[in-house]
């Protein structure tokens, strides 16, 4: 840091960065604020931060001194005090109350979810901190200050939801039809600029002359005062045809719409911006906003785009293919646009460098894909510059309110808020529809699980796939836990390998004439298909047999095995007296219910199984396995 008391110095403060790959001077002039010194200390601390940390952009420091300076003048001449004598390196004034004010009054100027009194707090205070490090004349209890966070919680933030997929449509609907507008209109203005002449020798009057007089940028307002009425009730059809496209009244409206029929304005980059966002599954709003004609390289099959994000400090490229280059089998999808090259992300980047192509020739600016021509500040010229989506009347709000019908009712019935970051959560949410997997598969290759957790996971579409899985989880845990086996009477036993009787029982008529025959006998029951148990990886034999059959959906009871039924429901008697309660209820107590509701069934038939019990001498014959698994 320069010297400790040089802020004693007259001069504005300077720092140089690239913003949007463009270097961008910013200034501190501690003149502007009646403590001009602590604005001085503040600007320089600033500075000399940005370097040591290596900072690439700083704007929140720069914002932070600016608002702090600006609000402890008046506040410390409201209390009698001199501002000149608020300093970083000297006790007369405690900047530590003055701090605490100064955090009271952002808390109340700024809503109560947003996070920028937080973000500005914490950067006096980084600065501070960074000063007395450096200067032992710091107070202490302003080092201590400047050592501990700002006085209150950091807010969260409105968490944004994806729009609904109705809303979806209805948007890529209305971008597509403005799109293609835009085009005609452009078509239009070459068609009438190819007819101009200078309206200077040939006439003001005449629409051609207008536009090759805005082609060669001679088309100005003051020009147009000066060979204009005042009203508009004189001039051609045509021209308040034009004047109606520039959406303003007079003069200023005719000018706009003049340089609507050759260069695009930022209201009409909306509908490219609204395409590509919902296309480019990978690319932020933030990364798609600074791409310049540089960063895209097309082939015969895509386009490779370089994208820089400056908040992880990133630069990667990402490959495109064109529609056209899909297999001709293969049928466009959810994420693909219909038709093929115009409207996927090569077709719609190659649509607006086109269109901007005559502002690139007519204007010098910078390569920027989304570059506007626009009358903006007090002279009304038309300029050529980067389209920033943020002035009064050109944000993504005012897009949506510019479809309307006849009577000027809005046609877009978009939820709130009209924030251009709901369609990058709308494109991740398509693809969660799309893949309806695991989070890891949701989260895809362009964020790491916690990051898509955090910023897309919360929305209602994820919401609503994760409840309709976790009620699929759980209506799969339900049906095993109240799967019953089902009981053919003696009557129909020998007649379970015809088709009528099988379908019923929900098996093949191969599989009726096994069990009818009692080659699918596990002991206590048959079973529709040994190989396809619940309780058993699909495809091996189960192993769980006999114990689990009587809560198990494969289970077929016949009446002739009722005595091994009967058998098992002892044995469930026993182990209920041998094991703890807490361990017979979680291991037998499903099967000791469904076995009571079969003999109840049965009830007719009870007495003589008991008879054959005891006559033919029957002991249940239990695997060795089911015994050191479920009893004990």
């Amino acid at each position: 840091m320069p010297g400790l008391r040089d802020t004693e110095r007259i001069g504005v403060r300077e720092l140089t960065y690239e913003v949007r790959k463009r270097a961008t001077t910013f200034k501190i002039d501690p003149a502007d604020y009646s403590c001009p010194a602590l604005a001085a200390q503040l600007a320089d601390a600033w500075i000399d931060y940005h370097h040591k940390a290596a900072l690439k952009q700083s704007h929140v420091y720069r914002a932070a001194v600016r608002s702090f300076a600006k609000f402890t003048g008046p506040h410390l001449s409201k209390l009698g005090l001199d501002p000149a004598d608020a300093r970083l390196d000297d006790d007369r004034i405690d900047l530590s109350e003055v701090i605490y004010a100064w955090e009271n009054h952002l808390t109340s100027r700024y809503d109560e979810s947003s996070t920028r009194p937080w973000d500005l707090v914490s950067s006096v205070l980084t600065l501070i901190h960074h000063r007395a490090e450096r200067d032992p004349k710091v107070p202490d209890k302003l080092r201590r200050r400047a050592s501990a966070p700002p006085g209150f919680r950091k807010a969260t933030g409105q968490s944004l939801d994806e729009f609904s997929n109705a809303e979806r449509l209805a948007i890529k609907g209305a971008a597509q039809t403005d799109l293609r507008a835009l085009e005609k209109r452009l078509a239009w203005g070459r068609e009438l600029l190819a007819m101009g002449r200078d309206p200077r020798e040939h006439g003001w009057m005449v629409l051609p002359n207008l536009v090759w007089a805005a082609r060669h940028r001679i088309l100005t307002t003051a020009a147009m005062r000066e060979h204009y009425p005042r009203s508009s009730r004189g001039w051609p059809p045509e021209l308040e045809e034009v004047r109606a496209l520039g959406r303003q009244v007079g003069i200023s409206g005719l000018l706009r719409g003049v340089y609507g029929l050759l260069f695009p304005q930022e209201l009409d980059l909306h509908s490219f911006r609204v395409l590509l966002s919902l296309s480019m599954l990978d690319c932020t709003i933030e990364e798609l906003h600074v791409l310049q004609i540089p960063d895209l390289e097309f082939g015969n099959h895509g386009v490779r785009i370089v994208q820089t994000k400056n908040r992880a400090d990133r630069v990667r490229a990402d490959y495109h293919l064109a529609d056209s280059a899909v297999e001709e089998d293969e049928e466009p999808g959810e994420l693909v646009y219909e038709g093929r090259g115009d409207w996927d992300v090569p077709g719609l980047l190659r649509r607006l460098i086109q269109v901007n192509t005559l502002t690139r020739e007519a204007f010098t600016c910078e390569p920027f894909l989304f570059t506007a021509v626009e009358n903006k500040g007090k002279t009304k010229v038309m300029r050529a510059g980067f389209a920033r989506f943020s002035a009064p009347g050109r944000r993504f709000t005012h897009w949506i309110g510019s479809h309307t019908d006849a009577d000027g009712t809005p046609v877009l019935d978009i939820s709130q808020p009209h924030d251009s970051r709901r369609l990058r959560k709308t494109a991740k949410t398509t693809r969660v529809v799309a893949l309806g997997g695991t989070l890891s598969d949701m989260a895809g290759d362009d964020h790491s699980i916690q990051v898509f957790h955090r910023h897309y996971a919360h929305g209602t579409t994820a919401h609503v796939l994760a409840g309709t899985a976790m009620n699929r989880a759980q209506q799969l845990v339900f049906d095993k836990v109240t799967a019953k086996p089902v009981l053919v009477l003696p009557e129909d036993q020998a007649q379970l390998g015809e088709p009528e009787f099988a379908e019923a029982l929900g098996v093949a008529p191969d599989q009726g004439a096994a069990l009818r025959d009692g080659e699918l006998d596990m002991g206590v029951s048959n079973c529709k298909n040994p190989h396809d148990s619940p309780h058993s990886t699909p495809g091996k034999l189960c192993h769980v047999a006999p114990a689990m059959c009587m809560a198990c959906s494969n289970a077929v009871v016949f009446v002739s095995q009722l005595p091994q039924q009967l058998l098992l429901a002892d044995h469930i008697e026993r182990m209920r007296l041998a094991m703890p309660p807490t361990r017979w209820h979680a291991v037998w107590s499903r099967q000791a219910k469904a076995l009571a509701e079969v003999f109840e069934e049965c009830a007719d038939h009870i007495p003589a199984a008991r008879q054959a019990i005891e006559d033919q001498e029957l002991r249940l014959d239990l695997p060795l396995g089911m015994r050191t698994e479920y009893d004990r």
